[in-house]
Parts: structure tokens; C-alpha cells; sequence
């Protein structure tokens, strides 16, 4: 899977082979979900460099004995996935989030921060979770901190969505001119995921936090 956000959170909200808008463009329903059961989430936080492959396995031992928590814990983290995005999808759009995505996000919020330590190293004081190995919902910290992080960023002004009408990855553009449509380069041409057009997605009315539609000059 790629990793095309240029945030970890943007890359687990982009954990999905698309979103497909309906009800007017009201609301999105997921397509290909990656994240169908709690190894995936294990494998996508390595692939993403969140969690090394050692504590990955160690994760993966530990949910298999603990298999009902370890749903319990995917369900979480899909809740979060999407309310992270219906929030991002409000602040391009220059619209108040809802409530009740806010009460997703700040529960996880605090509820990451509660496990976080300032830990002394060789190069200065870090924040760390000294018990990540032993928690199931530790792939999510990571996450979730970058979240909290961007939510409150001046970076918000760069959050850009797919052109594809069918996909809704979610990326920062960091070009020169800010002039970024597509997730991936091949995608402007050849990206079976995001050629559809994207008149029908939300994409297309879009704003970005600072007032530029994606792909202005």
C-alpha cells in the first residue's frame, strides 16, 4: 500500500482502496477496506514505520490470544479512521466539524496522551509509551498524535484531496505552487482508482483550509 499523505494520519485515512460518495455527496462509503481485521492494522502500522517488526509480532501474538479485545480495538481504530476524515473533509470544506466526530477524536486523544512519558535519551528528553508492546491499541498512538498535531497545524492549508472521484485519498501538497490533483503521479493518467471524474465527488467543490481550490495556481 502507499503512503502518499505526507502525514501518518492521512496515510490511515488513505488505509482504503477508495470512497464512493453518495446521498448527494453527504456522505462517503469506504471501498477495499485494508484494515479487515486487527493483523492488518499490526501489519499496515510496519509497513507505515510506526511499529517495528519485532513489536509487531509481538502484537500479533498477543491479539491472538486476546481475540475479542483485539476486535474491539479494530473497531476503534476504523471509528477514528473516519471520523478523522469526515473532520478533515469539514475543514477543507470550511464547515464545522460534527460534534460526534469530535467526541471520536478527542476520546483517542486522550486516551494516547494518558499512556505518553517523557523519557530521557541520549539526545535529549522524548515523549514515549513505555507499555506499547503490551497494549493492543498501541499501533494507534502514533496516529493519533499526528492527528492532534495536524488538526491544530498550519499545515491544514496544504490538505488536498484525490482527484479521482472514487478515491478520497487525503495529501499534503507540498509542490512549489500548490498545484498537486492526485494522490500518486501515475494516477493523473493511469491510476485505475482515480480516473474517474471527479465532478460527481466532493473533491471537485472542495476547498482547502486557506481558501485555494486544489490544483489553483
Amino acid at each position: 500500500m502507499k503512503l502518499v499523505g505526507g502525514n501518518p494520519c492521512l496515510d490511515f485515512v488513505n488505509s482504503v482502496g477508495g470512497r464512493v460518495w453518495s446521498g448527494g455527496g453527504a456522505q462517503a462509503h469506504v471501498r477495499a477496506d485494508k484494515l479487515a481485521a486487527y493483523p492488518d492494522l499490526v501489519a499496515w502500522s510496519v509497513h507505515a514505520g510506526l511499529v517495528d517488526e519485532a513489536e509487531g509480532r509481538g502484537l500479533l501474538r498477543l491479539g491472538a490470544s486476546r481475540s475479542r479485545e483485539a476486535l474491539a480495538v479494530l473497531g476503534r481504530a476504523l471509528a477514528f479512521r473516519e471520523a478523522l476524515y469526515r473532520t478533515l473533509q469539514a475543514l477543507m470544506r470550511r464547515r464545522r466539524p460534527a460534534p460526534a466526530d469530535l467526541v471520536v477524536l478527542n476520546a483517542e486523544i486522550a486516551a494516547c496522551r494518558s499512556r505518553e512519558v517523557l523519557a530521557a535519551r541520549r539526545k535529549g528528553l522524548r515523549w514515549e509509551w513505555p507499555d506499547s508492546a503490551e497494549r493492543l491499541e498501541s499501533p494507534l498512538w502514533p496516529v493519533v498524535r499526528a492527528a492532534a498535531v495536524l488538526l491544530t497545524s498550519p499545515d491544514l492549508a496544504r490538505l488536498r484531496q484525490c482527484g479521482g472521484g472514487q478515491c478520497g485519498w487525503l495529501f499534503l501538497d507540498r509542490s512549489r505552487n500548490r498545484s498537486r490533483q492526485w494522490c500518486t503521479m501515475e494516477a493523473a493518467a493511469t491510476c485505475r482508482r482515480c480516473g474517474a471524474s471527479a465532478s460527481g465527488s466532493p473533491a471537485a467543490a472542495a476547498r482547502p483550509a486557506d481558501g485555494r481550490r486544489s490544483g489553483s495556481r
